[in-house]
């Protein structure tokens, strides 16, 4: 499962909320090779392998001769690097993003022990002439890196993939039907397809419901509903904007969905859901660009291609958008070399990293990279180009836990319940906004 021409498209949103944690000065060399510093860097080994690090790791070392970067690499990079950290020995630098099965990013940020890495925006990059900033695509810097809700950045966007619905491409032109716009046109093809067999829409587990709903929710209500959303907006789920989507969602699921895909909705079998798309069975799923590695050897019909398209829009001509999922890189406010962890950051976003980066479909936020990409993946990348498309970003925002409230279970794992008919709309609703209201009191708001 999951781990430019976009430049002027995407949509950054921030919350409510502010916090600015200060500056620590940088400790003594952890080396006794006549001031070398020993700078630990820490990441994560997902779909990308661990080959990319090293490379970087010997490109920088090669610019910088009195760094030397101790790599470590895991699956489980929580689990490698939480005692020691309990211990008192931070890595310098992380690249473990959020939604992470160990929830480490998440933790670190609610204890507010992340450094705050604006000025790594600002820091011209090792090697070349231009600035983080100035390399970064117009509005990634948003509500998922810069998590109070304020202006302050601490998560630097590694890597970025569009989501959104991916269909079997063949299916469409077999049939002769083109990709729907609108939502209206989206569920008159569902009952075009339901007349031949086949399914409008499947969905590999409700987890993926994140980026179907963070576009569905900016296509409804613009950029201050979603942010209002993010940050737990007091009743933000009583309104009419909130309704509505929830209605289109439910629609979609009750009357549109494969009659298989919840019993296959799990972390076990959820594959099944793929590949009834590969089938030409189902139409539409959410997902992203990792699907194309994940089911490269999954059986498919002949001549299939796959397609990528935006979430349709409420509106006639109106935007339809594209969730853009990020990856995250970091500092812990306790590491030992900050200001050497922060060049080292800065390094990440050049065009020899970058290049390394690319070759292995980790796809940084640079400009121009989605040129370089695999022509399979660049459909995906492509979409951002389409006329009245943008991106969206971002998560809910970081806040006080409360036990027995998780707003993603109660939007995203609430879909499996819904589409069985266990869960009526009013339920949904108001369990939502329940949990949403918790949150917005434990935030302070």
């Amino acid at each position: 499962m999951r781990t430019i021409a976009m430049a002027k498209k995407i949509v950054a949103v921030v919350g409510a909320g502010a916090m600015m944690m200060s500056m620590a000065a940088c400790g003594g060399s952890n080396s006794a090779d006549g001031g070398k510093v020993t700078l630990k860097f820490a990441a994560f080994e997902g779909g990308y392998g661990v080959q990319m690090y090293k490379d970087v790791v010997a490109e920088y070392e090669k610019i910088n001769p009195n760094v030397e970067i101790k790599l470590t690499t895991s699956k489980k990079l929580a689990d490698e690097i939480t005692p020691g950290m309990k211990a008192g020995n931070y890595p310098d630098i992380i690249e473990l993003g959020q939604g992470n099965e160990s929830g480490l990013t998440e933790t670190m940020l609610k204890d507010k022990a992340v450094e705050n890495v604006t000025d790594v925006l600002d820091m011209t990059i090792p090697g070349e002439s231009k600035t983080v900033k100035e390399k970064l695509v117009d509005g990634i810097i948003g509500l998922y890196t810069n998590p109070y809700g304020d202006d302050q950045t601490y998560l630097m966007p590694m890597y970025y993939s569009p989501s959104g619905l991916v269909y079997n491409k063949t299916l469409l032109k077999e049939n002769g039907w083109e990709v729907p716009t609108t939502w209206d046109e989206f569920f008159k093809l569902g009952d075009e397809a339901k007349a031949k067999g086949i399914s409008l829409f499947t969905y590999p587990t409700s987890g993926y419901f994140d980026a179907f709903f963070n576009a569905l929710l900016a296509d409804i209500g613009g950029d201050d509903f979603y942010k209002d959303i993010m940050t737990y907006k007091k009743d933000v789920w009583k309104s009419d904007d909130a309704k509505e989507a929830l209605t289109l969602v439910q629609k979609l699921v009750t009357t549109y969905l494969n009659p298989n895909t919840v019993g296959y909705a799990n972390s076990q079998d959820f594959t099944k859901n793929q590949q009834s798309v590969l089938d030409g069975k189902s139409m539409f799923m959410p997902n992203g660009t990792w699907i194309v590695n994940e089911m490269k050897d999954a059986p498919r019909t002949d001549g299939f291609e796959w397609g990528f398209a935006p979430v349709p829009t409420t509106k006639e001509g109106g935007t339809r958008y594209i969730n853009t999922t990020i990856e995250g890189v970091w500092i812990p406010s306790k590491a030992k070399h900050k200001d050497e962890a922060k060049k080292f950051m800065a390094f990440l976003y050049s065009d020899k990293a970058a290049d390394i980066f690319n070759k292995t479909g980790a796809v940084q936020p640079i400009k121009g990279m989605t040129d370089k990409v695999d022509p399979t993946m660049k459909v995906f990348y492509d979409a951002y180009n389409e006329d009245g498309v943008k991106a969206v970003a971002g998560s809910f925002s970081t806040t006080a836990s409360v036990e027995g409230k998780n707003i993603k279970d109660d939007l995203y794992t609430a879909v499996d319940s819904v589409a069985s008919g266990k869960k009526s709309l009013t339920d949904w609703q108001n369990a939502l906004n329940d949990t949403s209201n918790a949150l917005n009191a434990a935030s302070g708001q």
